[in-house]
C-alpha cells in the first residue's frame, strides 16, 4: 500500500486536471458520443478512474491526454454496449429508422468545420438558439468552463437550486426536443454570437474575481477566457464586439500582478503598485478599443473595455477621468441596462460629485429586487458610509458584506475594513 502522503498528492493532481483541463477533455469526448449528458458520464468515470490508476502508476507527464484518451474509452465502450442492445431490442419497441431522417444530425466534416478548437467548437454547440438564451449561457458555462453551479448561480444572481434547475432543464431540452448536436455553419454562428461572447465574459469574470475560494482570482479560469477571446477574434475579425471583448480581457488581465499582496490579501484599485502592470498588453487593449468602438453604435464590451483602459492608463486612481468614466457607464447603461453596470458607475459618480451623491443612487439600487444578495452591494453603501464620517451605519453593511462574500481574500479585506471600524486599537477581536 502506497503512502498517504503519495494518495494526497494524486488527489491534488486529479483537482488541478479537473480545473485546467476539464473543459478540452468534455468536448474531445463531446465529438465521439454528440450527447452532453453521456460525454459528461465518461469524463467524471475518467476522473474517478484516475484517482486509482494515478495511485498505481504515478501522475502522468500529461494528465490531459490520459484524461481525454480514458473518456473517448469510455465513450466508446457506452456506444457499444448501446448498440448490443438497440440490436436485441430493436424489433420489440423500436420501429426501423430510415436514415435519412437523421442526416441532419450528422457532423459536417472537419473539413467544413468553421470552429477547430474543440472548447470553441462545444460553446457554439452548447448555446443553441433552441434554449433560453440564460439556458444556453449557464449551461456551456456549467459544462464546457467547469464552473461550479454555485458560482455559476452567482454570476446570474440566482440561487443555486434555480440555477442547477435551468441548467436541467436544458439538458432534458435537448434531449427531448432532439435538437441536432452538430457544429452551426458558418453561417449560423452569428445567432450564436451573443451568448458566446456572454459564456466568454462570464467565465473571465468568474476568473478575474473568483465567487468563492481562497484565492482573489481564478487564474486558470481567466487565461482559458483570454484564449477563447483570441481564437474567436481570429474566426470573426469583423465583429466588433468580439474584438471589443478581447480588449476588455486584455486591459483586465494585464492588472492582475497588482491586485493582491505576496501573501494573497486584496489591494484595491487605488493602492495598487501599477508598475507591476503589463504595459504592452494594456497598449495591445488600447488598440483593440480604438478598432472596436470605430464604425457604429460601440457595443457593451467595447464601451467596458474603454472605461477599464481609462483606469488602466491613468498615472494614479486620483488622476484618473472620471467625468469621461461616467459619461462611458451612461452609455453602457442605455443599451444595457443593468443594475451591477448602476451600481459600478455609482462608484464613479463618487469621484466626480463625492461619496453623498452616489450613497443617493445606490440607496436607490439597494430597492432593486435583482440586487438581492448580491455580495458587493452593502459593501460599496458601507464605504460611502465610512467616507461620510458615518461610521455607525457603515458595520452593519460590512457584516451584512462579509456575511455575503465566499471569496476569502474578500472576507479578509471586509473583515480588516470592519475592525478598523470597531476594534479598540491593541485589540484584533473577530467582530463576526
Amino acid at each position: 500500500m502506497r503512502p498517504v502522503q503519495e494518495e494526497a498528492t494524486v488527489r491534488r493532481a486529479v483537482a488541478d486536471a479537473h480545473r485546467r483541463e476539464w473543459a478540452a477533455v468534455l468536448a474531445s469526448t463531446v465529438r465521439v458520443t454528440r450527447d452532453l449528458d453521456l460525454a459528461e458520464e465518461c469524463v467524471q468515470d475518467a476522473y474517478a478512474d484516475a484517482l486509482a490508476a494515478w495511485t498505481r502508476i504515478g501522475v502522468p507527464d500529461r494528465p490531459g491526454a490520459w484524461l481525454t484518451t480514458a473518456a473517448r474509452h469510455n465513450a466508446l465502450d457506452a456506444l457499444r454496449r448501446a448498440r448490443t442492445l438497440r440490436s436485441k431490442l430493436h424489433l420489440l419497441v423500436e420501429p426501423e429508422t430510415d436514415p435519412a431522417e437523421t442526416a441532419d444530425d450528422t457532423e459536417p466534416a472537419v473539413a467544413e468545420d468553421p470552429v477547430q478548437d474543440d472548447r470553441l467548437r462545444l460553446i457554439f454547440l452548447c448555446c443553441h438558439p433552441a434554449l433560453a438564451a440564460e439556458a444556453q449561457v449557464a449551461l456551456t458555462l456549467r459544462l464546457v468552463c467547469g464552473v461550479s453551479t454555485s458560482d455559476v448561480a452567482r454570476a446570474f444572481l440566482v440561487s443555486e437550486s434555480t440555477m442547477a434547475a435551468r441548467i436541467t432543464r436544458a439538458k432534458k431540452k435537448i434531449t427531448t426536443a432532439r435538437i441536432p448536436f452538430r457544429m452551426p455553419t458558418a453561417a449560423e454562428l452569428p445567432d450564436r454570437l451573443t451568448a458566446a461572447l456572454s459564456v466568454i465574459y462570464l467565465l473571465f469574470t468568474t476568473g478575474h474575481t473568483a465567487p468563492s475560494g481562497s484565492d482573489l482570482a481564478r487564474t486558470d479560469l481567466a487565461v482559458r477566457a483570454l484564449e477563447l477571446a483570441r481564437l474567436l477574434r481570429d474566426l470573426m475579425p469583423d465583429e466588433r464586439e468580439v474584438t471589443g471583448l478581447l480588449a476588455l480581457i486584455t486591459v483586465n488581465h494585464a492588472r492582475r500582478s497588482g491586485r493582491t499582496t505576496p501573501d494573497g490579501r486584496l489591494v484595491l484599485l487605488e493602492d495598487q503598485d501599477r508598475t507591476l502592470w503589463d504595459r504592452e498588453a494594456i497598449t495591445a487593449a488600447d488598440r483593440l478599443i480604438v478598432e472596436a468602438l470605430r464604425g457604429g453604435r460601440p457595443g457593451r464590451y467595447a464601451l467596458q473595455a474603454a472605461i477599464a483602459a481609462l483606469h488602466a492608463s491613468a498615472p494614479s486612481y486620483a488622476e484618473t477621468d472620471w467625468p469621461q468614466i461616467v459619461e462611458l457607464y451612461d452609455a453602457l447603461l442605455a443599451g444595457w441596462p443593468s443594475p451591477v453596470v448602476a451600481l459600478n458607475r455609482a462608484v464613479a459618480v463618487a469621484m466626480v460629485d463625492g461619496p453623498a451623491a452616489a450613497l443617493r443612487e445606490v440607496d436607490r439600487l439597494a430597492a432593486d429586487p435583482r440586487l438581492a444578495g448580491y455580495r458587493y452591494l452593502p459593501a460599496i453603501r458601507a464605504d460611502l458610509l465610512r467616507r461620510l464620517g458615518r461610521t455607525d451605519e457603515a458595520v452593519p453593511l460590512y457584516r451584512e458584506a462579509l456575511r455575503l462574500a465566499d471569496n476569502e481574500a474578500e472576507r479578509r479585506f471586509l473583515f480588516d475594513r470592519l475592525a478598523e471600524l470597531t476594534t479598540p486599537p491593541g485589540k484584533a477581536e473577530d467582530p463576526r
